[in-house]
């Protein structure tokens, strides 16, 4: 465990939840920082959509003073309009920008926006460029390995956002070809760290203490990011500080952690969405908290006809009490 800066930005320590778009929203990223993330990131923003001001964007960019340091990402191809809204936004009270160029997913990278930027070097030094001259916060960079296999570029990317003012490199081990599948392929972190000044975060196959401390040696980066496996799982940053600082693996969350951990979720979205969409979305977060627990794929199956958050509540509680049916 360390203390990371960058920029101006001192972290609490060097774990960091990574931008997961609907998943890392203002309740989930206070349930990481309780746990002792030393860095929330927000669901990954568009531009266009702040600048048309979108109502539902302005409700993602909502931030709390109880999860600080936090970073706000934002996605686009446009590097003029990148840099006027991270002029525009600015005065928001996040500490970091981050610009995605690593989200695989169709509709982004269809649109020439997230990992497509990494076919255009050239864009990806104006955009980078255009961000850190309309903004005076530290301005960060979450890459990928590459576009696919035959042009894996993690590495002059990462020059060319230093070049052009970042002030640190997030590198996610896999190619946008593979998307989620494979092996993280953490030798290219390393490449990166090697090839900059500036820190470097690793990202991809970090699910426990052991596993960071791994990357941390192997890479030798500077800061590790965790994502889908802190999906239902806000205790990991606690495990892996623990493991990090003492080299003891320390035991996960009792049955009631988790239980009452899922009803402040439920709680808490309630509270910034409305309980119509909170009960749609924490089914699929029950189905992350459940993980590992018996009859989990008979919760995860009967959570989806719950509609009501009282409902939700005496799902919740009935598993703590070992009454719901398929526990029997």
């Amino acid at each position: 465990m360390k203390k990371i800066r960058i920029g101006s930005v001192e972290l609490r320590n060097n774990l960091i939840l990574a931008p997961m778009a609907g998943i890392t929203d203002l309740p989930f990223r206070l349930l990481c920082a309780e746990c002792g993330t030393g860095l929330t990131c927000m669901e990954m923003i568009s531009a266009k959509a702040i600048l048309y001001h979108n109502k539902n964007t302005e409700e993602m960019m909502k931030i709390s003073p109880d999860e600080h340091p936090v970073s706000l990402q934002l996605f686009g191809s446009d590097p003029e309009v990148m840099g006027r809204i991270a002029g525009e936004i600015s005065a928001r009270p996040f500490e970091i920008l981050d610009i995605n160029m690593g989200c695989p997913m169709p509709k982004i990278v269809n649109n020439g926006e997230g990992s497509a930027l990494m076919k255009d070097p050239g864009l990806v030094r104006r955009i980078v460029s255009s961000v850190v001259k309309g903004t005076d916060k530290p301005v960060t960079v979450k890459i990928r390995k590459g576009f696919d296999a035959e042009h894996v570029n993690a590495v002059e990317i990462a020059k060319i956002c230093e070049d052009a003012g970042a002030s640190a490199v997030a590198v996610h081990g896999r190619t946008r070809e593979q998307m989620y599948e494979g092996r993280a392929d953490w030798e290219i972190i390393a490449k990166v760290k090697e090839a900059l000044s500036i820190p470097v975060i690793g990202n991809g196959d970090v699910t426990d203490g052991p596993s960071a401390e791994k990357m941390l040696k192997e890479t030798n980066c500077d800061a590790v990011m965790i994502g889908r496996a802190a999906r239902g799982n806000p205790w990991i940053f606690r495990k892996i500080a623990g493991y990090l600082e003492q080299e003891e693996d320390f035991a996960g969350p009792t049955l009631s952690e988790i239980l009452d951990t899922a009803k402040r979720h439920a709680k808490m979205l309630a509270k910034e969405k409305g309980e119509y969409i909170a009960v749609r979305e924490m089914r699929k977060h029950i189905g992350w908290y459940v993980q590992g627990l018996r009859n989990a794929s008979s919760i995860r199956r009967e959570v989806c006809a719950v509609t009501e958050l009282e409902n939700l509540m005496n799902f919740l509680d009935a598993i703590r009490e070992n009454e719901y049916n398929t526990l029997s």
